[in-house]
């Protein structure tokens, strides 16, 4: 019961008391809380309340926002990571270590208050019918959720022409039908897309 508390106490509170104290690390640490406590589904639904947390505010461009979400695509682990990353580039201070230390700890520290708080009761509530049924649409609509997170930002940020298309999609099958590993997905496609880029520019 305490870890729900405290759960709903952070996520109400903190903006308010960020604002009075004027702190950049508790809006730090309440930006990258709250968009932890509102993923249900895994790391690719987070990745649009990120980027409304710290691109509109000028804390991380877009590029490099993408650039590293890219990245994170590249190496094991949970993409909840690429806070860390976001944290640590960002302008304004904290930035560096302790603004990564400080963003990683802050959108993981939901779901460790959620389990914590749930764990008593998990193996009752998931013999529920009605429990049993409200996960079966939150997981449905994750599916739409995931969709919007591809379409924006990263489609509209990546594919502008037919060669970004053909390269979209030469990825996405190099990752499918043929299995290859994610890391050499995205070095071969930041080539690729630097190439086209330069001749884009050439032309």
């Amino acid at each position: 019961m305490c870890a729900i508390v405290v759960f709903f106490v952070i996520l109400l509170l903190l903006p308010t008391l960020a604002t009075m104290l004027n702190s950049q690390s508790l809006r730090l640490f309440g930006a990258f809380y709250r968009a932890g406590s509102l993923v249900f589904g895994g790391g690719h639904v987070v990745l649009p309340l990120l980027q409304a947390a710290v691109v509109p505010g000028g804390w991380v461009s877009n590029d490099t926002f993408l650039a590293g979400y890219g990245a994170a695509q590249a190496v094991p682990g949970p993409l909840f990571t690429f806070a860390a990353y976001l944290g640590a580039v960002m302008t304004p201070p904290p930035n560096g270590v302790a603004g990564g230390l400080i963003a990683l700890a802050a959108i993981f520290a939901p779901s460790f208050l959620l389990v914590t708080a749930l764990i008593p009761f998990w193996d009752t509530l998931r013999r529920r019918d009605y429990m049993q049924a409200m996960l079966r649409g939150v997981n449905a609509a994750v599916v739409g959720v995931l969709l919007a997170a591809l379409y924006f930002p990263v489609w509209t940020a990546g594919v502008h022409s037919s060669a970004g298309f053909g390269l979209a999609l030469a990825a996405f099958l190099a990752l499918t039908l043929w299995a290859v590993p994610p890391w050499i997905v995205v070095v071969v496609g930041a080539l690729a897309a630097t190439g086209l880029g330069a001749l884009d520019v050439a032309l």
